[in-house]
């Protein structure tokens, strides 16, 4: 995995211009003014986005469409992908640790009559 993703990524103006931009594309103009940005500000977020790869842009008469670029994200997906696995299965046994708990809790002590059922 790439840390120039994660750099990119980690600035919140950036994140939400990928945001914004997963509902399609964009100018520098539309973004900004979603944003709450000025244009220049703007602009400068989109290079480092641009220079990340993850995103592309198009030049469209004098106007300049930024989309996301697919190849990026899937990248990070398969890398979190390793611990999205190795998170299931720590949840999986902590659920068998837990109900494993309750059972003993609920179990009558020595002495005791079986618990009552509400």
């Amino acid at each position: 995995m790439n840390i120039t993703t994660f750099s990119a990524l980690a600035e919140p103006n950036r994140l939400g211009m990928v945001e914004l931009l997963r509902g399609g594309p964009l100018t520098v103009g539309e973004i900004a003014d979603h944003l709450g940005l000025r244009q220049p500000q703007a602009s400068k977020h989109l290079r480092v986005l641009l220079e990340a790869g993850l995103v592309e842009v198009e030049a469209v008469a004098n106007r300049r469409n930024y989309r996301l670029r697919a190849e990026p994200f899937r990248a990070l997906d398969s890398w979190l992908d390793a611990y999205r696995r190795i998170w299931t299965d720590r949840f999986d046994n902590l659920d068998m640790y837990l109900r494993k708990f309750q059972a003993e809790e609920n179990k009558p002590q020595a002495g005791e009559s079986e618990p009552k059922e509400t």
